[in-house]
């Protein structure tokens, strides 16, 4: 089950990673909890590691409760979501190569 946590902390990096590099591009951030953290640490990176340090402690606090069903369905969610993003960048780039 510590599985399920860890792949949930992996796909927040991910994302992490993701979301740093579209606002390189320019890429507004979409989520306005995440928009108003970054608006209040004064830096995309700051806003960004407390938006996803909060949500490790909201699985933490759902893996301790027993909720493992919840926490796999959103590891599917952040997987279907980093996938999109990659997507996305990849078609971005490749524009930008063409």
């Amino acid at each position: 089950m510590m599985s399920l946590l860890m792949q949930f902390t992996y796909l927040q990096l991910l994302d992490l990673l993701v979301t740093l590099t579209f606002l390189a591009f320019g890429v507004r951030e979409a989520n306005p909890l995440v928009r108003v953290l970054v608006a209040g640490a004064g830096s995309a990176l700051g806003g960004l590691v407390a938006a996803k340090l909060i949500a490790v402690a909201l699985a933490l606090h759902c893996w301790r409760g027993g909720r493992q069903r919840l926490l796999s369905r959103v590891n599917v969610f952040y997987a279907v979501l980093v996938t999109w993003n990659m997507v996305a960048l990849l078609a971005k780039a490749w524009d930008m190569a063409v």
